[in-house]
């Protein structure tokens, strides 16, 4: 079956691309009052007048703000979780894989938390940051059909150069936001991302009526189910769980953060509480004292090494939290943990190299000799060199050529120098790089 977005309706941009390129160049300088402006359409520069005054990037990459395990929590009690059959049906009714185009859903406040659709172009939007769990709404963004549509609570379309946003001026979206049925409150937002054929009158039809045929069947299951007013008190209350956060790349002394209904503490750990941590939350069935010891002491660790270590790792984290507490046979920790260098590895799985390269600190705590440590420090620098070299962009592969991991890797460099343009002012330092490293 072909899908129903392969056909171009013959859409234009509306209004000159030249003219509206030149009017967001002056509006980012400041210069509000251009005569340009004027040009660009009301509804557009309204929005970048408002990404503009809340000193939103113009060139930055939207905040990643679920990690892969809280975006999985968290989606699966949403009220649209449901609903993702419907419309998929509706939006993408043939070949997903080669729809031509993309199809994201997001949350209230513009967190992406389902992105399906044509394989090629979600390996593309990637690049900038479109992935699910990132923020998209006007305020870390700037216009996007899906951040304005929920800032203005009706349907937007968003021509290419009309994005805020730099990195996301090569594509075109149509958007409209999904209300509750019964408090008329924002639930979401659905968006169709790719060429012109998402911003023409047909495509901002079908949007809006997949939007109003999500309420009408919430509304229709709530009926059913004979839910009422308990459903809307738990749709209300949807919140992300209590949580740690563990950040390790770049850092020796790790820092811990935790996520509290009335409070958030940040506490920075000695290196060996933060290897005794990290080792627990990358296991998650929990560790022997015996195999937690060889983790962290490697060949001379032992039981009786380690359980000193683990009363004074309690009692520091007993002063923020019991919760935190790690329970023993077998050693583990009892509320969510996430950790940054997980996080990073989620990011390249989803194809979403520019955003784990800026997530990219450094090595997971590099000083460390724990075996454990060093393990999960190779796999991840491995991996990201990995997807670097098989399918990040070329600007992407020179950023990536500029840190320490690919600063002296001779084969990043040789490809970079492939995939630059023959008239690439850059390939002069490359070839020199190139031949320095040779020279030994």
């Amino acid at each position: 079956m072909t899908s129903g977005w392969s056909a171009s309706h013959g859409v234009s941009p509306e209004g000159s691309r030249l003219l509206v390129e030149r009017a967001h160049e002056e509006l980012v300088a400041g210069n509000l009052a251009d005569d340009r402006l004027q040009q660009v359409r009301p509804l557009v520069r309204a929005s970048w007048e408002r990404a503009w005054r809340r000193r939103v990037g113009a060139e930055g990459l939207p905040p990643l703000d679920l990690s892969a395990e809280a975006l999985e929590a968290y989606r699966s009690g949403h009220p649209l979780a449901g609903m993702m059959d419907m419309i998929r049906g509706l939006l993408l009714p043939g070949s997903a894989e080669d729809s031509g185009v993309i199809v994201a859903v997001g949350d209230h406040a513009g967190r992406l938390l389902w992105v399906e659709g044509d394989r090629s172009q979600r390996l593309l939007s990637a690049d900038m940051g479109f992935v699910e769990g990132a923020n998209w709404s006007e305020d870390t963004v700037g216009t996007s059909a899906p951040g304005t549509a929920l800032a203005l609570g009706h349907s937007v379309q968003i021509h290419q150069a009309e994005h805020y946003n730099r990195l996301v001026q090569p594509w075109s979206c149509t958007a409209a936001p999904v209300f509750d049925p019964e408090t008329r409150r924002i639930l979401g937002v659905i968006d169709v991302t790719g060429g012109a054929e998402t911003v023409s009158p047909q495509a901002r039809m079908l949007v809006d009526a997949t939007a109003r045929a999500v309420e009408a069947e919430l509304l229709v299951a709530r009926l059913r189910a004979g839910e009422g007013a308990a459903v809307r008190r738990r749709s209300a209350a949807a919140d992300a769980p209590r949580r740690a956060r563990l950040h390790v790349l770049g850092r020796d002394r790790a820092r811990l953060e935790v996520d509290g209904a009335h409070r958030e503490d940040v506490i920075e750990l000695s290196a060996r509480h933060a290897e005794i941590l990290l080792m627990l939350a990358v296991h998650r069935q929990g560790l022997s004292a015996d195999r937690l010891a060889a983790l962290v002491y490697g060949e001379s660790g032992t039981p009786d090494t380690l359980r000193p270590e683990m009363v004074r790792l309690r009692k520091v984290l007993e002063r923020v939290s019991p919760d935190l507490v790690p329970q023993s046979r077998p050693y583990r920790l009892t509320i969510p943990w996430e950790t940054d260098a997980q996080d990073l590895m989620s990011l390249i799985d989803r194809g979403a190299h520019r955003v784990a390269l800026s997530a990219y600190r450094g090595p997971v705590l590099p000083e460390s000799t724990a075996p454990g440590v060093e393990e999960m420090r190779e796999a991840l620098r491995a991996t990201l060199r990995e997807a670097m070299l098989a399918e990040a962009s070329v600007d992407v592969l020179l950023a990536y050529a500029e840190i320490p991991e690919g600063a002296e890797d001779a084969e990043v460099l040789r490809l970079c120098l492939e995939m630059l343009p023959a008239r690439s002012p850059r390939r002069a330092s490359l070839v020199s790089r190139i031949e320095k490293l040779e020279r030994g």
